[in-house]
């Protein structure tokens, strides 16, 4: 007598209700069934189809879905439950889902699943608040590091009729789009706190008669954000994600919570006749109250002393732990000629607004700067990066001419900040990416790391130098801790296209994609963006998708072609670039 085999595979489960179901039955039976029917026809059902979701039943206002990946359950859910987030004021019954997720072996009965996995999952619902979404710890084991969601520890739960305590994670999105939505709406959820004290330097304000000391402003704030960050103790965050909040008035406690910080640096400066103040106070975001405040004066000539001054008050009030030796390195200064420090704010100033024609001023003041003082170690670390961010943003046609420019510049800069740890990540860039010295470049981020880990440029950059190097988990891991350093970063899109780059080697090409839309959210623009987006679709068989991204591709740069796309990638190693190519090819790309 033989027993019947029994079908089992390991799957992702989804399962879903609608929270306070019979209370709004019984309010609008009618209203509510309408409700929830066109939620599903327009939100739910196509969001489940494009994360390669199978409904497996639905049971009144509950839902089971199976998905073949952790990382596409877990991102659907929080999209749908974003998107529900989006549309609670519009008129209608309030309706809001609780959803639990769990990866596990399944029992499969013709359509439907049964066993631990499911019922896990069944479970964890029943936990989850409203609008929330739950994870079992086997569900965040597989999505830890491979997606842009932050996640809660929630701690161990004794679920229902399951034999074992099972600890539960809540997920949230970090950084959705930040097209059409005003800063404050960005991310409604706080990012749970570093392990350690944590602090950002919003940008100071110019109390200056003239508009055109901004610059002196943004470079001061710039310097100080680099003095703290040098403190290993400290977790701070990067400049570009302090910068949105430039021109705002801001809610600390807000900001705490966006950012995933304890600590808050404010203040303005005022430069007339010679003469600069600096004022400081630091704010505890979570009570908003005061730990100081505190006004620096001194001759312009002093401006080096003055910031060293605020770095010490704040280190001094939030870390008095960190040893001294710490706080004498944070005092490096980056030039002792303040006409070269001058041309170099100016020259960052004019960098960061990210266009052709602003990266070509910035490159000429930061060769002028060079003139004024030979020994500026930074100044030749950003006009490396000048040359390489013409290429890589499409503004330059051919870098081939310039690449001895990039070599010298960038061996110029680790000659001279040996103790510079953004000087060594600069160069890192200029080299591997522009000269396709990738062995030095990777030498040099992992100096750059080993002085300073909270550079977040270090980390992106180093993502990418690993990808090219093949080592793709561990560029992931780089990725995703950039992110964490600098959320709101404008150039964010591209530390996501480079993880989706990792997870198409990886041959994950649903992963892939759905880091590739989670960075089309940020900029659908970014050729990087367009490019993953096409070559993940492609591979994956999906060829619709592919030659709609090309086609935007296209218009992006008309140029670009198969025969070109080498110029463009990076220094892959030929068998990655093939497989791209393909890729490109079956997505249309023109040869």
């Amino acid at each position: 007598m033989t027993s019947e085999r029994v079908e089992r595979r390991l799957a992702a489960v989804l399962a879903s209700d609608v929270a306070g179901y019979s209370r709004l039955m019984g309010a609008d039976e009618i209203g509510t069934l309408a409700a929830l029917k066109k939620l599903r026809r327009e939100m739910i059902d196509p969001a489940i189809a494009a994360h390669n979701g199978r409904i497996v039943k639905t049971t009144g206002d509950g839902m089971l879905v199976e998905f073949a990946s952790a990382v596409d359950a877990v991102t659907c859910a929080v999209t749908v439950q974003e998107k529900m987030t989006q549309n609670r004021d519009k008129a209608g019954p309030p309706i809001q889902f609780r959803i639990g997720i769990n990866v596990g072996d399944i029992i499969v009965d013709g359509d439907d699943i049964y066993g631990d996995g499911v019922n896990i999952a069944a479970r964890i619902e029943s936990e989850c608040a409203p609008g929330e979404v739950y994870l079992s710890d086997d569900a965040y084991r597989h999505v830890r590091g491979k997606t842009m969601l932050a996640f809660d520890d929630l701690g161990e739960r004794w679920l229902k009729n399951i034999d074992r305590p099972v600890r539960v994670y809540a997920g949230r999105l970090v950084s959705p789009s930040t097209k059409g939505i005003t800063l404050p709406e960005r991310i409604g959820r706080p990012l749970p706190l570093p392990d350690k004290p944590s602090v950002v330097v919003l940008p100071f304000q110019n109390m200056s008669a003239d508009p055109e000391q901004e610059y002196v402003a943004d470079g001061i704030v710039e310097d100080i954000t680099t003095a703290l960050s040098r403190f290993k103790a400290l977790f701070v965050i990067a400049r570009n994600s302090s910068f949105t909040y430039k021109g705002r008035a801001v809610d600390v406690k807000q900001v705490g919570r966006e950012l995933g910080v304890r600590y808050v640096l404010e203040g303005s400066v005022r430069k007339a006749t010679g003469r600069l103040r600096i004022t400081g106070q630091l704010i505890d975001a979570a009570t908003g109250s005061h730990i100081w405040a505190d006004r620096f004066d001194g001759d312009v000539a002093d401006i080096f002393q003055l910031q060293d001054q605020v770095t010490e008050r704040v280190v001094g009030a939030i870390a008095p732990a960190i040893e001294r030796a710490e706080i004498e390195r944070a005092r490096l200064k980056p030039t002792e000629s303040l006409d070269a420090y001058s041309l170099y704010l100016r020259g960052l100033s004019k960098f960061y607004k990210f266009s052709g024609q602003a990266n070509a001023e910035a490159l000429r003041l930061f060769k002028i700067a060079i003139d004024v003082d030979p020994d500026f170690a930074a100044a030749y670390g950003r006009a490396a990066l000048c040359y390489v961010s013409a290429k890589a943003f499409g503004w330059s046609s051919d870098l081939s001419s310039e690449v001895v420019e990039v070599k010298r510049f960038s061996q110029r800069a680790v000659g001279l900040g040996k103790d510079d740890a953004m000087a060594l990540s600069l160069s890192a860039w200029a080299l591997a990416y522009g000269a396709g010295d990738l062995q030095s470049g990777s030498s040099l981020i992992d100096r750059a790391l080993a002085m300073n880990s909270n550079l977040a440029d270090s980390w992106h950059y180093g993502g990418w130098i690993k990808n090219w190097l093949g080592e793709r988990e561990i560029a992931i891991e780089r990725f995703a801790h950039a992110i964490r350093l600098s959320p709101l970063d404008p150039l964010i899109a591209i530390a996501k296209a480079g993880a989706a780059h990792c997870h198409f080697y990886l041959g994950r090409y649903d992963e892939a994609m759905s880091w590739a839309a989670l960075a089309f959210q940020d900029d659908a623009n970014n050729q990087a963006v367009l490019r993953i987006v096409a070559a993940s679709n492609a591979l994956a068989g999906r060829t619709d998708e592919a030659r709609e991204a090309v086609a935007l591709l296209c218009e992006v740069n008309p140029t670009l072609r198969l025969s070109n796309l080498k110029e463009v990638l990076g220094p892959y190693r030929q068998e990655d670039l093939l497989l791209y190519q393909e890729a490109m090819r079956r997505a249309g790309l023109p040869e």
